[in-house]
């Protein structure tokens, strides 16, 4: 800006030298390419040169100023300008509204220039300087050379031009012209020190300007008014009214920065006092302390003691709260601490640390609830009703906390609703699944802005009382990073020996846990912390038979999204044969979730049927299956896939229930090698490694050519790769179809197995027994083969489970291989 500054006074110094010498206008201008010109004739001055319309700038003569264009045809303008004298005429044009207020002419030429909303006057502008940007942008500083009056547009393509002839100062050199100039510099040099926006380097160049014309002209180029103030100063032919014009103007944006700067002064000045005020109010304490005057209590904190009183919190507590109410009753209102104290007073007296929920322990109503809540589940239940005899013999015992565990959708939750049903208590839920901070059980520190108890303390506010039922839920997928363990802050929650002096970061005083009953739920135990599951007595629920899947839907799934959906029976049935398919074909789950939901979505049919006017009732049968729920997601395969050699059927447990997979073997020329896919986990290689060990030793005993393992590469993949797989149990499986492989044998397609062996043959017991064979049984298959070790795991299976399958119960790889390889009795 100050380059530009100094320019401009150059730029100045040699116009006002120049027009000392010559007045004419084409000795302002390059002139070459007029001849012959009476210079004394009016005539003569009239040029015709391009003309550029502008809406929000207004150039005065002997102004430099920076301007890009971005319209290709004054890029044009500018380039046939460059080529001749570099000059053009710069006009502001009006607003719409001064435009549509013009009345027609009779003037022809000016009848066109008023169609065009151009002002009368507008000022020649000398190109000083242009770079291009591409062919769409042009950067110009330009200088204003002089005042011209648009006299008649001569040419409208490929731009405007006009004749215009040049205008002069009307210069009187009278004290009033004086005085008005220097009246110009006083207001304008006040302005420069309110707006910030206008460079002060302006001040000096104001002060060297002699022409009181080019002053005014200055002056009013820098300031932030409208286009048609400053057209108001450049159509100002007298110098005089010119100064005049721009004195009004400066008086009036002086006016309001100095009001501005008034308002800002107030602001700042209620500020200090409110401050001054905080100040006087703590001296005026510390005065009345030293004076021995009892300070009269607020009605809020007087309040606040009553409540401490009424509420009959311990000793610790006690003290603390009555503490912090002292504190709030030297703070200040406006202070920010004064929140702060106060949050952490309501927080002790809204908790309850004496309002207790009276137990309705009867143990036939318990049971009646649990039967109308779940179906089955008998062995669940009866550990929860055990749980509810002993605290009804012995209120004050201190039980295990149970932890739910097992697949997604099998009612883990929904148990701990019923156990709180039963007993006729307060049930708080909260979700510990992806929680890393410690913070979250403990409570942050007051030190921390926003700082809040754990949820542990907010879900015993929430309940109003200090014995709820507790359901920490997805306890197995807490995490932990550097905010610390929350699984290490739940050990003192979960011992019934420890959790009566629990102590809540923020609160910061004892608080007895030991009235909740703490129930938790997982789907998998293996990530939870060793230290935490001792704390816990873990009851497993499995996955559902088919038969208990159908109950659940006709008892409890079906009334559901009847009634969600505004149906009743009248409108919508399911036949049975329907339902099982709807189990068998559309979900492959342990729980009921995914029936449910398919189960609506036959409900959203229904009703929109309903909606439509159709008001027959709907009996949904297997044939109309695929227009609710689409083609059929899941087939049996097993058949199919066991039909070729070198494939055996095993049995696998996920988190969400038992799964069949299928180990797949192949052979190819090689030396010898054992390549293994899958996404298999180290164990579940070794168990393959072993398998192939076992048969390579034992070749002879199960008729197999002991060259070949030499000759050829085993490839052993088994399918769904995406998804990893470990452990032992699948070593029966790998071994059947290694030697289905090398004896060319198919294995039986209704036979499923699982096992962990040995490299002496021998078959060990495995877990998760009772969701493979419910997997199994799913599946379609109809003998089972099981380590002999794994016998007593059969009670747990359902009775209608047991009878559709036959068990072989197994030693030895031996008893494996002639189960796999007979042919089944019709």
């Amino acid at each position: 800006m100050g380059d530009i500054m100094k320019k401009t006074k150059e730029k100045i110094d040699q116009i006002e030298e120049k027009a000392e010498e010559k007045k004419s206008f084409d000795n302002m201008i390059d002139t070459k390419d007029i001849q012959n010109i009476d210079s004394n004739s009016k005539q003569n001055t009239i040029r015709e040169l391009p003309v550029i319309p502008t809406k929000n700038l207004v150039l005065f003569p002997h102004m430099v100023v920076p301007w890009i264009i971005e319209d290709a045809k004054f890029i044009k303008l500018v380039d046939d300008a460059l080529a001749t004298d570099r000059t053009f005429v710069m006009v502001a044009q009006k607003p719409k509204e001064e435009g549509e207020k013009e009345k027609e002419d009779n003037d022809s030429n000016e009848s066109e220039r008023k169609k065009l909303d151009l002002y009368e006057i507008g000022t020649v502008a000398l190109i000083l300087r242009m770079a291009k940007e591409g062919e769409s942008q042009a950067k110009l500083i330009i200088q204003g050379v002089t005042r011209v009056r648009i006299l008649e547009i001569t040419n409208h393509e490929p731009y405007l031009k006009a004749k215009v002839e040049p205008v002069q100062d009307i210069v009187e050199t009278d004290l009033e012209t004086q005085a008005l100039t220097t009246n110009v510099r006083q207001v304008f040099s006040r302005i420069l020190e309110l707006a910030p926006h206008i460079p002060n380097e302006l001040g000096g160049v104001i002060m060297s300007v002699e022409d009181p014309g080019v002053l005014a002209d200055i002056v009013i180029s820098h300031l932030n008014i409208s286009v048609a103030e400053k057209q108001s100063v450049l159509e100002s032919i007298r110098v005089k009214e010119r100064l005049q014009k721009a004195l009004k103007i400066l008086t009036q944006q002086l006016e309001i920065l100095e009001l501005g700067h008034k308002i800002q002064s107030e602001v700042r000045h209620q500020m200090d006092r409110s401050q001054r005020e905080i100040y006087l109010r703590e001296q005026l304490k510390a005065i009345r302390k030293e004076l021995g005057e009892a300070e009269d209590i607020a009605g809020e904190v007087e309040e606040l003691k009553k409540r401490v009183e009424e509420k009959g919190l311990p000793d610790s507590a006690k003290q603390e709260v009555l503490r912090e109410i002292e504190r709030l009753a030297r703070m200040h209102p406006a202070s920010s601490e004064y929140t702060v104290s106060r949050t952490y007073i309501d927080w002790i007296l809204d908790l309850p640390w004496n309002e207790i929920d009276e137990e309705q322990l009867d143990i036939k109503e318990a049971e009646k609830i649990l039967d109308e809540d779940h179906y089955d589940l008998e062995k669940i239940k009866r550990r929860i009703l055990e749980y509810l005899a002993v605290r009804k013999l012995k209120p004050d015992a201190k039980g295990p906390i149970l932890c739910f565990a097992g697949p997604p959708g099998t009612g883990k939750t929904s148990l701990g609703r019923s156990i709180a049903r039963a007993m006729g208590r307060k049930f708080v839920r909260i979700s510990l699944g992806g929680v890393r901070d410690e913070a979250e059980i403990r409570g942050h520190r007051r030190t921390y802005v926003g700082a809040m108890p754990g949820r542990i303390i907010q879900g015993l506010k929430r309940a109003g009382v200090k014995n709820p039922i507790f359901m920490l839920d997805e306890i197995d997928k807490l995490g932990t990073d550097f905010r610390g363990d929350p699984a290490s802050a739940l050990l003192e929650v979960l011992d019934p020996e420890q959790n009566s002096t629990f102590v809540d970061h923020y609160l910061g005083v004892e608080f007895d846990l030991s009235h909740v009953i703490f129930i938790a739920t997982a789907n998998v135990l293996d990530s939870i912390p060793r230290p935490l599951l001792d704390r816990m007595e873990v009851l497993e629920l499995s996955g559902y038979t088919i038969e208990e899947k159908l109950e659940i839907a006709k008892r409890y799934l079906i009334p559901r999204q009847l009634d969600a959906h505004g149906l009743s029976k009248k409108h919508l049935r399911f036949s049975p044969k329907a339902l099982e398919h709807i189990i068998s074909g559309y979900t492959r789950e342990a729980g009921v979730r995914e029936l449910e939901r398919k189960i609506a979505a036959v409900c959203r049919a229904v009703a929109l049927d309903i909606a439509t006017g159709k008001s027959e009732k709907i009996i949904v049968k297997v044939k109309d299956l695929p227009k609710y729920l689409g083609p059929k997601r899941y087939e049996h395969e097993v058949a199919e896939r066991t039909s070729i050699p070198g494939v055996a059927t095993g049995m696998a447990w996920t988190p969400t229930g038992g799964e069949i997979l299928f180990i797949e073997a192949t052979s190819m020329k090689g030396q010898g090698k054992l390549i293994l896919t899958g996404k298999l986990g180290d164990v579940m290689k070794e168990s393959a490694q072993a398998a192939l060990s076992y048969l390579h030793s034992n070749a002879k005993r199960y008729k197999v050519d002991e060259d070949i393992f030499s000759k050829i590469d085993i490839h052993i993949h088994v399918p769904s790769g995406a998804i990893p797989k470990d452990g032992p149990s699948a070593g029966v499986a790998i071994f059947i179809s290694l030697l289905s492989l090398l004896r060319d044998k198919p294995v039986r397609a209704d036979v499923a197995m699982t096992g962990e062996i040995t490299l002496r043959g021998l078959v060990l017991p495995v877990g998760g027994i009772k969701e493979k064979v419910l997997a199994a049984h799913r599946a379609g298959i109809k003998e089972i083969i099981l380590p002999k070790r794994n016998e007593a795991d059969l009670s747990e299976i359902p009775e209608s489970v047991r009878r559709a399958l036959k068990f072989h119960l197994i030693n030895n790889l031996s008893q494996a291989a002639t189960v796999c390889f007979s042919k089944r009795k019709r």
